[in-house]
């Protein structure tokens, strides 16, 4: 249990956080809410976190760099200017949602520095963007059917113009196609050339 790639603090600590993030969001948000790829990336890298996982750290890394730098724009952008520069952090300023729940949001903030250091620690790992990609497929299609009003993960409308491209079934592919093409992709390129490893030097799931 000592062991592994990360302090047995760290490890143990995100562990702690999981369990607080898991129950503060299900009992503000609901359960749907787990439906959303930044959430699902804190389960995976807490995770990864505790196994040492490279491929669980690698395929959050795909999900969560490029994502989660949009998201803290966004946010400063408001702060400074009172409008969204492209959207999704709207509920930060919703007083609906209690101060203290919202503010556990900064994870956003946070989650690429780490997921950066830890990869310089595991390595990456290749596998990682065959499993984003199905898992963004899997979570996409799950959240076209639940709280069309929410759009979670911009299942219903598009995120630049706010509407729906086609039927149901196309607007999502599109939504898919645009994520693994135009953000999975160079990353997975990007980190394939500052973190790769071997394939003797992976770690298991």
């Amino acid at each position: 249990m000592t062991g592994g790639p990360f302090p047995l603090a760290l490890r143990a600590g995100a562990l702690v956080w999981l369990a607080v993030f898991l129950a503060v969001y299900w009992r503000t948000y609901g359960p749907a809410n787990f439906l959303h790829l930044c959430d699902v990336a804190v389960i995976l890298t807490c995770w990864g976190l505790w196994r040492g996982s490279s491929l669980l750290l690698s395929s959050q890394a795909l999900s969560s760099l490029v994502v989660d730098l949009v998201w803290d724009l966004d946010l400063v952008f408001r702060a400074s200017f009172g409008r969204h520069l492209i959207g999704g952090t709207e509920y930060m300023w919703d007083p609906r949602f209690p101060l203290a729940v919202r503010l556990m949001s900064l994870f956003h903030v946070v989650w690429p520095v780490l997921l950066i250091w830890a990869l310089r620690r595991v390595g990456y790992d290749r596998r990682a963007w065959l499993m984003q990609t199905l898992l963004a497929a899997a979570l996409l299609a799950a959240s076209r059917l639940v709280l069309p009003e929410e759009n979670i993960n911009f299942a219903q409308r598009d995120v630049f113009f706010r509407r729906q491209w086609g039927p149901g079934t196309v607007h999502v592919a599109l939504t898919w196609m645009l994520l693994v093409g135009a953000v999975y992709w160079p990353t997975h390129r990007l980190l394939m050339k500052l973190f790769a490893r071997s394939e003797m030097e992976r770690t298991r799931i």
